[in-house]
């Protein structure tokens, strides 16, 4: 009999077996695998192979909540929470059965036949869609490996098509330089490339740096040492700008490190776990907003564009998210999936997080990506620069 552990990696819940961990487990044998919102049952030989039970449906059918005599029900439905989780899970497979401790006060334990699971799959074969990658080493590269600046692009605009995303380590200025003295020349490298600069309210470079003299519409929380989570840079435009470059001058005394999240992958998450939901951030347009002493832009979009003309399209951001209309009986529906999208791009799990050095630099997919800094203290200084294609 195995018991199992709970363990975090890459956005899912899976499973270690604390008892028996020897690598002859193969798909032919059954076993499972426990995700944040449900258990994945491989039942080995057979048909279905696999299959996926949310917790709260396992906790409704346990065995133990039925007449002793008459054998009906005694729970109903509504008196098990949505948000149920297990204690503890021990799959016995000599026996075929999986017994669940349930995380209530009640301690109570249910116990599930494999056959019973498997005649019952509601979820039989479901495809497995991952959650959002995290591994910066996925999306990093060593511009010292590379002959040039024109290669250090190519390589770039490769990870952007594959990824939505860069991160440029090694990438430093000539002695007698500072970063600062070399981002026209990573401009010119770009749009050589195949990018063209776009110049937006706040001029054409960005100094984001608390003491910023160089650019115009500067009340906005990016000329902060605050922190900022996950966004779209400038979704209340009716075409945000496509990409965007951050380029490191000075790194914080303390704090500012940055984290950013492939929304396309949780997208799809979301659509696999909750379809309902997805469709609600991906047809109701919402409004964005921002209002600054001498700027001003409203766009009514949705949150999620899967098919638009520039494909998958996300417009998320907390701090420009307006009051929008939508009929009474429908709004909770909207901020159920909202916090639903929330809980995946939010979880740190399926962020890659990074710190930046003078010189170095990361590039992503404003469409794509969600990006977002710790607070910090101290003169830090990043330069930003807008880019479409060509």
């Amino acid at each position: 009999m195995t018991e199992y552990a709970i363990v975090r990696y890459q956005g899912w819940v899976s499973v270690e077996a604390a008892i028996d961990t020897s690598p002859t487990e193969t798909r032919s044998r059954p076993h499972i695998l426990l995700r944040d919102d449900w258990l994945h049952v491989h039942f080995g030989a057979g048909t279905p192979a696999h299959a996926d039970f949310h917790w709260f449906w396992l906790r409704h059918q346990c065995d133990g909540e039925r007449h002793p005599v008459t054998g009906e029900r005694t729970l109903d439905a509504s008196e098990v929470p949505l948000d149920i989780r297990p204690r503890s899970v021990t799959l016995d497979e000599g026996a075929g059965r999986l017994h669940v401790v349930w995380d209530e006060p009640s301690g109570r334990q249910s116990h599930y036949d494999l056959s019973w699971l498997r005649a019952h799959a509601y979820a039989p074969d479901r495809p497995q869609v991952p959650p959002p990658p995290s591994d910066v080493a996925r999306v990093a590269l060593d511009a010292r490996r590379l002959p040039d600046a024109a290669a250090v692009v190519e390589a770039c605009l490769g990870l952007l098509r594959r990824e939505g995303l860069a991160v440029v380590r090694g990438f430093a200025s000539a002695p007698g330089r500072a970063p600062e003295d070399d981002t026209d020349a990573l401009v010119d490298a770009f749009t050589a490339g195949g990018l063209a600069l776009i110049s937006t309210h706040f001029g054409r470079i960005e100094d984001l740096r608390t003491d910023n003299t160089t650019n115009q519409n500067t009340d906005q929380l990016g000329y902060t040492d605050a922190g900022i989570d996950l966004h779209t840079d400038q979704p209340f435009l009716d075409r945000p700008p496509r990409y965007q470059l951050l380029q490191c001058v000075r790194p914080a005394t303390l704090g500012g490190e940055s984290y950013l999240v492939d929304a396309l992958a949780a997208a799809r998450l979301l659509q696999a776990i909750d379809a309902p939901a997805f469709e609600l951030l991906t047809t109701v347009p919402v409004r964005f907003h921002r209002k600054q002493k001498a700027f001003e832009r409203v766009v009514d979009a949705p949150l999620l564009t899967m098919e638009g003309p520039e494909g998958f399209q996300s417009r998320y951001s907390y701090f420009t998210l307006a009051p929008f209309d939508r009929p009474f009986a429908e709004m909770e529906a909207w901020y159920r999936a909202y916090t639903r999208f929330a809980r995946i791009v939010r979880d740190r799990r399926n962020q890659y997080r990074f710190e930046l050095q003078p010189g170095e630099f990361v590039i992503y997919d404003n469409y794509r990506m969600l990006h977002a800094r710790t607070a910090f203290s101290g003169p830090r200084w990043l330069r930003g620069v807008y880019f479409d294609p060509a």
